[in-house]
């Protein structure tokens, strides 16, 4: 008797409000030896100033600059906020005219992964047209920003 395939199953808190997103991406780092596992103290750490590289710091000055002339909001400190944490995951939540914006961070201790799901519904033009060099930029961006946080998290023992 063969066993019944396993059929993969994901799911996040990202896709709750916004399950049919415009944009959608994963990425994942293997959890440090010592770090936390506690998924909103990885949110705080990677969207931490201490996690922007440089060249992401002045993509932000640049974002800041040029999307009021497209009507889009500079955005506000607090965006990155933990909006709520349930199991292993920690979800922001940031909606405005042009976009509704999920992420997700969960830490899967028995794994020992860290992944960070993102989602995004676009509203109209200004959405589309913010998110055309933003769709660019992301996964670089994320990728970069998560593993200066597992570096930082890493050395930081129960952080």
């Amino acid at each position: 008797m063969t066993a019944a395939p396993v059929k993969p199953h994901f799911s996040s808190l990202a896709f709750e409000d916004v399950p049919r997103p415009d944009h959608a991406d994963v990425v994942v780092v293997p959890l440090p030896d010592g770090a936390t596992t506690d998924p909103a103290a990885w949110a705080r750490a990677i969207f931490d100033v201490r996690s922007t590289p440089l060249w992401v710091r002045a993509a932000f000055v640049l974002r800041q600059a040029l999307v009021p002339l497209i009507g889009v909001s500079r955005g506000y400190k607090s965006v990155f906020d933990v909006s709520r944490v349930e199991g292993e995951e920690a979800l922001i939540v940031a909606d405005d005219t042009h976009l509704d914006f999920r992420c997700a961070v969960g830490v899967d201790g028995a794994a020992r992964l860290v992944r960070v799901t993102t989602v995004v519904r676009l509203h109209g033009w200004k959405g589309r047209a913010y998110f055309v060099p933003v769709r660019l930029a992301h996964g670089p961006v994320l990728t970069a920003m998560l593993r200066r946080a597992a570096r930082r998290l890493g050395r930081s023992p129960g952080r």
